[in-house]
């Protein structure tokens, strides 16, 4: 039973963390975004996550090419912004039409 568990929180998580990696591209394809911004925009909507979760998600977009840094100074502090390549504007579109079928199926039974 206590495997059970462990699996059902590992799964969520993991779940939970893909929405995260998509919401992201998202918000990053519209314009440059930051941690912090993130923070409060997932607030928003329920989700508390930490800055010791976000910022490795960030730095993985990062490396694997789907979203790209610049820094700016803001109020005397520097900023660290985050927008979306070519390739994460890519893969938000493939995945979009991926989620919109799987949902399709799966709250409608549509295939």
């Amino acid at each position: 039973m206590e495997n059970d568990i462990c699996f059902e929180e590992n799964f969520t998580k993991e779940f939970f963390l893909g929405f995260i990696k998509l919401h992201i591209l998202h918000h990053s394809a519209k314009g440059p975004v930051y941690g912090l911004w993130f923070i409060e925009e997932l607030s928003h909507h329920g989700y508390k996550i930490s800055p010791g979760t976000l910022y490795p998600i960030l730095h993985q977009l990062e490396k694997g090419g789907y979203l790209e840094s610049f820094r700016e100074r803001v109020a005397g502090r520097l900023r660290v912004y985050y927008r979306a390549t070519q390739n994460g504007r890519k893969a938000l579109g493939e995945a979009r039409e991926k989620i919109r079928h799987l949902i399709k199926e799966v709250l409608y039974d549509e295939e």
